[in-house]
């Protein structure tokens, strides 16, 4: 999630400083010092259950979800909240007022590789001083957790609000956001939005998430240097991590010059491996959220690198190797791609990753995950990735099967009514008065409200690590949003 900060003042509408609550302090105290623990354990609770969506179950029949509702209705019995199951969506909310302020969450979450991690990630492993470790942990279940306490301590408090407090729990943000836009046509628009899935200060801008997705079909006769058995990545929305593929018929002086090459590449690791009549090699680089290119090291990216100037056969596999080479490379920002680069003032330029191969036979397509802001039509994007890739084929004197090309929808936001209030509480709990509103490459849930912006959970400066293989949230951070969202519940549910 990159973050790009602008003076506020320059392009948002936004109110000026204004007071907080005169008890806003003595209550996050008294939620924090009441409930971190309990907040930890809930969290340890809800990372138990490996809610990863699959193809062949809708979430709502799916045992992991339903058990995993089962602990937020417990929950919110527990704490005193009603509780709506809605399918694929949860509302757990706290009070009776017409008007409302709707909390938005997500309680799925992206597949995890257990050969990466620890121990397993769906059991909170605390090995590391003041980490929580585990699937889930940043992205969302802590914010779930916290969310809940938060509501807690001020419902203890009896703290009068003139707007209900309503947590939306939504199942499927990782991978369909079908049903909760088909949710939203009913769902009346609450008086303020804000969705704890992204990033501190507050996040007024998000990329719009898009995809091209070429399909290599093409065979290889074998007799001069080819490479099969083309691998890497493991979801669309992760930088990939590892890579690998064999190589076939290369010459002792080919191969040297390969392994003299590998050691240049810098944040990598290369592992040669005869295997049969062929060379594997692998790559290991560094996972990340797909929205920060630059948090992570891209398998798939270096391991194309490696061939960059090498003959290869044109078979599915060599042909994917060039694509990757020829136009995106090592570059973050589509600047080899044709015309498709470009970059706005506040939410900076669109980046473009390959993150995941997937084979079906001899069929191999490539996921590439591009994040876009606002300053170019979605028309004018369609048709330069179209250019580009026809003039591609032409070059190298090849026929994709297939190119598939999703383009979403950036959002940015100059005029949101509670944008400055949630800034003030951010500057009121760090003391960082300079602080401002930021953009983010990654996509929320915030896009489906009128006028949703983003409070967190993860902090500005510091390595998000959802969709990692080393995803955690810190016990101090944890307290820290405690303290801000129990505010936030306050001060936005009397405003």
């Amino acid at each position: 999630m990159k973050k790009l900060a602008l003076a506020s003042a320059l392009l948002f509408a936004f109110s000026a400083h204004a007071q907080l609550h005169k008890n806003i302090d003595n209550v996050a105290d008294y939620a924090v010092n009441t409930y971190q623990n309990a907040q930890v354990h809930t969290l340890t609770n809800l990372v138990a259950f490996p809610t990863v969506n699959k193809d062949s179950i809708p979430a709502p029949q799916n045992p992991d979800f339903i058990n995993f509702k089962s602990v937020l209705k417990m929950k919110a019995a527990e704490l005193g909240f009603d509780y709506q199951d809605l399918g694929y969506t949860v509302l757990i909310g706290m009070g009776k007022q017409t008007d409302k302020v709707t909390v938005v969450t997500h309680g799925d979450v992206q597949p995890a590789n257990a050969s990466k991690w620890k121990q397993n990630p769906f059991i909170i492993d605390t090995s590391e001083p003041g980490k929580l470790v585990g699937r889930g942990t940043e992205d969302d279940k802590g914010a779930i957790a916290t969310a809940l306490y938060a509501m807690k301590a001020i419902k203890d408090k009896g703290i009068e609000l003139d707007n209900r407090i309503e947590l939306m729990i939504y199942l499927a943000e990782e991978s369909d956001w079908g049903p909760l836009t088909e949710f939203m046509k009913t769902y009346e628009q609450p008086k303020y939005a804000v969705t704890i899935d992204a990033s501190y200060p507050v996040v007024v801008a998000e990329k719009g998430w898009s995809l091209i997705s070429p399909t290599f079909n093409a065979i290889s006769d074998q007799k001069a240097v080819y490479v099969s058995d083309l691998a890497g990545g493991a979801f669309k929305s992760q930088i990939p991590e590892d890579a690998s593929l064999v190589l076939h018929n290369a010459n002792e002086s080919l191969i040297d010059s390969l392994k003299a090459k590998a050691k240049t590449l810098s944040d990598v690791e290369f592992n040669f491996e005869e295997q049969g009549k062929g060379l594997k090699i692998s790559i290991k680089g560094m996972s990340a959220h797909s929205s920060e290119p630059e948090s992570g090291v891209n398998a798939i990216a270096h391991l194309s690198e490696l061939f960059k100037d090498v003959a290869l056969e044109n078979n599915s596999d060599g042909q994917l190797i060039k694509f990757v080479n020829q136009l995106i490379g090592l570059d973050l920002h589509g600047k080899q791609f044709g015309d498709i680069a470009y970059k706005h003032d506040f939410m900076g330029p669109m980046t473009v990753a390959p993150t995941v191969i997937e084979r079906s036979g001899n069929k191999l397509t490539l996921a590439v995950n591009a994040r876009r802001p606002v300053g170019k039509s979605e028309d004018v994007l369609k048709q330069q990735i179209e250019t580009a890739v026809n003039q591609w084929q032409a070059n190298n004197n090849v026929t994709l099967e297939s190119i598939d090309t999703v383009i979403g929808n950036p959002m940015l936001l100059d005029n949101a009514p509670h944008a400055q209030k949630l800034l003030d509480i951010f500057k009121h709990f760090t003391g960082d008065e300079k602080a401002d509103f930021v953009s983010i490459g990654g996509g929320t849930n915030a896009k489906l409200f009128d006028n949703a912006v983003s409070f967190g959970p993860s902090m500005p400066g510091k390595r998000y690590t959802g969709h990692s293989e080393h995803e955690f949230i810190t016990l101090e951070q944890l307290e820290l949003n405690l303290r801000m969202y129990t505010a936030m519940m306050i001060e936005l549910g009397n405003m």
